[in-house]
């Protein structure tokens, strides 16, 4: 099934939101016998507040059904809903929704995980994503969320989030009926000042092309933050460096090639929002070093024809930098 009419309004038209191990992206009819797997748990029932127990396959086609509408902006009261799925192997995880109110000026948050998702950051992470769409792409004021009064690890998610908690809500909106709920909210205004204290991480990448026309990716080591996604090799640079500079250290350091400043040609930036901080990130093109590029530091690398890059699965801020570099060549 087909919905096409995503809307434009308000800046979202079904588009997959990037977080660094996670997407989220609109629901698809396919994804019923996955989320019928997910939610047919009962401690996953236990402390949600609509999903119910024993949840089958019609259950969770119903739900996309509507979700799918609703997201599509094919029915009167349209809401957001989201797939969450992990960047490597591309598993479905769980959902996380945003229900409109007060005619689109805030809205409630409701997510959940499959159990074997639980305690690795993973709600955590979808959680600051929507906010950050939420006030940003849909410019709604306020957030609202509930979590069941005898789920702390769910409390410390939108905590971390910098949701504030407002007391119990005996009238939280649950599957067939109202529920007791801890209430928590956040305010726009309170979301941007938490932003703003973030600090600003400058980074230097490069895309090495070889005599083939191929780029050089690199993946993440293990024991590193988004370990396994593949990136422009580079680095963070440090004190008083240039970023050309900072380029020509940390490729010697990683690959054990030389490289001359001349040799860097700026291409791009990228300006991505992580969740603890903003990084800044110069691409430079590079055709020509000394030495044999080979892995110094625990990871692997890849020589990728440009039209195959995007087969590879990148943190957020590397992202858009393909499209860029293959139009580029």
């Amino acid at each position: 099934m087909d919905y096409a009419c995503f809307t434009a309004d308000k800046g979202w038209r079904g588009q997959t939101l990037e977080a660094p191990r996670l997407r989220l992206r609109a629901p698809r009819t396919e994804d019923a016998r996955a989320l019928a797997e997910l939610a047919n748990d009962p401690e996953v029932a236990r402390y949600t507040t609509r999903v119910p127990h024993p949840y089958e396959l019609d259950d969770a086609r119903l739900f996309l059904e509507q979700a799918l509408r609703r997201t599509a902006g094919c029915e009167t009261g349209r809401g957001y809903a989201f797939a969450v799925e992990k960047r490597i192997g591309e598993d479905l995880i769980g959902v996380i929704e945003i229900d409109p109110q007060d005619e689109g000026r805030g809205g409630v948050i409701g997510y959940w995980l499959g159990k074997s998702h639980w305690g690795r950051g993973f709600a955590t992470e979808a959680l600051k994503r929507v906010v950050s769409f939420a006030f940003t792409s849909l410019g709604m004021d306020w957030l609202r969320a509930g979590t069941h009064p005898k789920n702390p690890a769910s409390a410390r998610v939108l905590e971390k989030a910098g949701f504030s908690f407002k007391g119990m809500d005996t009238a939280f909106p649950g599957h067939d009926k109202p529920v007791e709920a801890r209430a928590y909210r956040l305010a726009r205004g309170d979301w941007h000042r938490r932003e703003a204290t973030k600090p600003r991480l400058l980074v230097a990448a490069a895309a090495l092309l070889d005599g083939d026309g191929r780029v050089l990716l690199c993946s993440r080591p293990e024991g590193k933050t988004m370990a396994g996604l593949w990136e422009f090799p580079g680095g963070k640079v440090e004190g008083a460096e240039t970023p050309e500079a900072a380029l020509v250290r940390e490729l010697k350091e990683e690959l054990g090639i030389d490289i001359s400043q001349s040799c860097l040609a700026p291409l791009t930036f990228a300006s991505h929002n992580y969740d603890d901080f903003h990084l800044l990130m110069p691409l430079y093109i590079c055709r020509a070093w000394k030495g044999a590029a080979h892995p110094k530091e625990g990871q692997r690398l890849k020589w990728v024809r440009p039209m195959r890059l995007a087969d590879y699965p990148m943190p957020p801020a590397d992202i858009p930098l393909v499209a860029l570099l293959r139009d580029f060549l």
